[in-house]
């Protein structure tokens, strides 16, 4: 299962992804929604309608959800003969998955201002807008149409 996992996100790394937005005020019961495309490099347009008002801006991811590096074996000497070995490249998973901030403003100059987290393409996070509302927010894949 974790294999098909990490062979789906290796065939998607690169590709062009959009993604749902569902946020929640902590003082009210109601659901806002938003939309995000990631253009393939950690980054894209994202925008979230609240009562009507919608903010639009950017993403940027600030730490990837996994890491590569390279390992590299030894050489040495084992009593009158020479031993060595082969490095190799390896992935380390951030358990805190992919970290961005989007700063986003609506056309009347309010703002607000979210941190995602997103691992195998689903996340959470949180945002804030100017009068100091915050918003849980869920993301998920965009349904293809």
């Amino acid at each position: 299962m974790r294999i098909t996992a990490i062979a789906a996100a290796l065939v998607l790394a690169g590709c062009a992804t959009s993604y749902e937005l569902a946020l929640m005020p902590h003082d009210r019961g109601v659901i806002y929604t938003g939309a995000a495309q990631d253009t393939g490099s950690g980054q894209g347009p994202i925008s979230v309608t609240i009562e009507g008002k919608t903010y639009s801006g950017t993403f940027v991811q600030a730490t990837p959800d996994r890491t590569y590096g390279y390992v590299s074996g030894g050489w040495g000497w084992g009593g009158w003969h020479p031993w060595g070995g082969l490095g190799a490249t390896v992935s380390v998973e951030n358990p805190q998955g992919a970290q961005a901030k989007a700063l986003m403003s609506a056309p009347d100059g309010s703002g607000l201002r979210c941190d995602l987290r997103m691992g195998y393409g689903y996340g959470d996070g949180m945002c804030r807008d100017d009068r100091g509302r915050i918003y849980d927010v869920q993301i998920r894949p965009a349904a293809k149409p």
